[in-house]
């Protein structure tokens, strides 16, 4: 699905919700079209009930309205009638059957457009979500983007089917009702109806008490969402450590946050609908007792007050749900909100007609400086160095150093801002090239890559373009993977668990190595991914590279020497800058940082 919806905005609740429901507006519509039905025939019987007690069994006097002229005359006129009131309740059955039918419709149509409402949503939200840049989804929870995708979702989606359409119906009843009910006696109306602004004003007083109770709710909710996730992700991390006591009494302090604030909302809305009640519960007292009162002076007729009574318990029920629909506009409110943050959060973007250049070509970064907040140190301090097409180019460099830095921002998972310097592939600018085409052509394996729930061939072959079981089994075998995967019973169908949890961590960051080299990339970046290896299969691999390469440039992130050494130039990173550059042997010479990193190396027992 693609809703090209980069460059849109939401200013406010009700147009995001309208862009939500392109496409199930008509079955919403049909909906509603039903649920009118429903409510005007509804309104039919009571009247029917009334004429048949007080012009059919009794002899009242009055003009009946179309409706019943219609009955009476299609089913054999009043006299026949009188003797046979099983007509009138066959009448009564058939409208009940039809409003049935309606009422099917109305379930139907609604049903229909609310899940092609929440599919169109949870759609739009996981490509925007995947469109959202580095930073994004380094400031943002897991868990918390998850209940929002999920719980949030579904609040708008009850929201809209039950209650916004059901607000058609309880309009037209509410009109009927009194229209009806004036018809029968102004006075009765007027009592009725004085309950009505008590019920709506109460609601609406409600309304941001419930809204605000549910915003709370609905974060802790978040909070506790990314707990979970965390721990059930890091399980083998909270094992190891012996955290478990922390976790629990870390995820059961939340887990109470989070039920106070429901508590507090469920206090709210039980308030609420008691009160509700009991002034609907007042509403239908008065009419009764006036209601008799009015019938004992000759005001009324037995078949007028039967009718209004019934017209009464009717829009009782509409104006209690017009109260509902009002503090569920709350709940619902604070979902879209926090849906709207999301939606309005800026997607990456490239400039008009980007270049999609040969890239293989040197690399240049010329005076680069990097922070990954505003008003933050720099990471990275004028950087400044050139990699030749074709070449292998080593980093070296403590930790914090920038190393992984300068490769996020070579993929553009991170943008290098204005006047910092530039990052150039050939004589274009990366910014300047189309993001999909540069990292669909840039292979980067990071020291702790993620492997999905997946077999080994699918993880391996997953960033290929339908590569062939020979492609991915000659990717497997440069990473020195092929002998391993051999060894388990299932071979390359051998299912990975999450994250790769099944596999060693040499044997996961192989399979990431596998994984960039089957899609043959003019640009591999390994970032520190031999660190868990070791030294004898790191050089099997580091042999293997510099058979199977090519013409690619390779960038090789590293704390082993003995992994850089074989490299065309190496680059030592400190603090953020370049402070020492050149080949294994040029670096050793000058007796500086590299050097004493590899004598510590070397004493440390370490072999070239």
């Amino acid at each position: 699905m693609n809703t090209k919806n980069n460059n849109i905005r939401f200013s406010n609740r009700s147009s995001m919700v309208l862009f939500f429901m392109k496409g199930s507006i008509f079955l919403f519509v049909m909906g509603i079209i039903c649920s009118l039905a429903v409510a005007f025939l509804d309104m039919i019987n009571p009247k029917i009930i009334q004429y048949t007690v007080d012009y059919l069994i009794g002899d009242t006097a009055s003009k009946m309205p179309f409706y019943m002229e219609f009955i009476v005359s299609h089913t054999g006129g009043k006299e026949y009638l009188r003797g046979h009131l099983f007509v009138i309740a066959a009448v009564v059955i058939a409208i009940a059957l039809i409003c049935a039918l309606f009422r099917y419709l109305n379930k139907l149509f609604n049903s229909m457009a609310s899940e092609k409402l929440i599919k169109r949503m949870r759609d739009t939200l996981f490509e925007h979500i995947l469109k959202l840049p580095f930073s994004w989804h380094g400031e943002h929870h897991t868990g918390d983007i998850i209940q929002r995708c999920t719980s949030d979702v579904e609040t708008i989606k009850v929201f809209l089917s039950e209650q916004l359409t059901s607000l058609f119906r309880i309009a037209i009843m509410i009109v009927l009702g009194m229209y009806f009910m004036f018809q029968i006696h102004t006075g009765l109306t007027l009592i009725s109806a004085a309950f009505i602004p008590v019920l709506v004003l109460y609601s609406l007083f409600f309304h941001n008490k419930i809204g605000e109770s549910f915003r709370h709710a609905d974060e802790e909710e978040g909070k506790l969402s990314a707990i979970a996730q965390e721990n059930l992700t890091g399980v083998r991390v909270v094992r190891a450590f012996g955290r478990e006591s922390y976790e629990r009494s870390r995820f059961e302090s939340k887990n109470k946050d989070y039920t106070r604030m429901w508590i507090h909302l469920m206090m709210l809305l039980s308030a609420f609908w008691t009160s509700n009640d009991f002034i609907s519960s007042m509403q239908g007292m008065l009419v009764v007792i006036f209601g008799s009162v009015f019938c004992v002076r000759g005001e009324l007729t037995v078949g007028e007050l039967i009718a209004f009574v019934s017209y009464n318990a009717m829009i009782s029920w509409p104006v209690r749900m017009l109260g509902r629909v009002i503090s569920e506009m709350s709940k619902a409110g604070v979902s879209v909100d926090r849906l709207r943050e999301i939606m309005n959060s800026e997607p990456e973007k490239d400039i008009e007609n980007p270049k999609c250049p040969d890239l293989k070509s040197d690399i240049t970064f010329s005076n680069v400086s990097f922070s990954y907040e505003e008003d933050a140190s720099l990471i990275l301090k004028d950087v400044s160095f050139k990699i030749k097409a074709g070449s292998t180019l080593g980093i070296l460099g403590g930790t914090g150093s920038g190393k992984s830095t300068l490769m996020y921002l070579l993929d553009r998972l991170y943008e290098l801002p204005d006047e910092a310097g530039s990052i150039k592939i050939g004589d274009v600018d990366i910014k300047e090239i189309d993001r999909f085409y540069l990292r669909r052509n840039i292979g980067l394996v990071l020291q702790e890559p993620f492997l999905f729930s997946r077999t080994l061939s699918e993880n391996i072959g997953i960033a290929g373009k339908d590569p062939e079981m020979k492609d991915i089994r000659r990717a497997a075998k440069m990473a020195s993977l092929d002998d391993t995967i051999s060894s388990f019973d299932a071979g390359y169908e051998t299912f990975v668990g999450e994250r790769g949890v099944t596999l060693s961590g040499g044997q996961k960051q192989r399979t990431a190595i596998a994984q960039m080299l089957v899609s043959d990339p003019p640009i591999m970046i390994f970032d520190d991914s031999l660190s868990a290896v070791d030294t004898e299969t790191d050089a099997k691999i580091r042999a293997e590279l510099n058979k199977h390469a090519g013409d690619s440039t390779t960038i090789i992130i590293s704390h082993r020497i003995t992994t850089l050494m074989r490299a065309d130039n190496i680059i030592v990173l400190s603090h953020g800058k370049v402070v020492e550059s050149g080949t294994h042997a040029e670096l050793l010479e000058k007796n500086g940082l590299y050097r004493k990193i590899y004598d510590i190396q070397v004493q440390g027992g370490e072999e070239e």
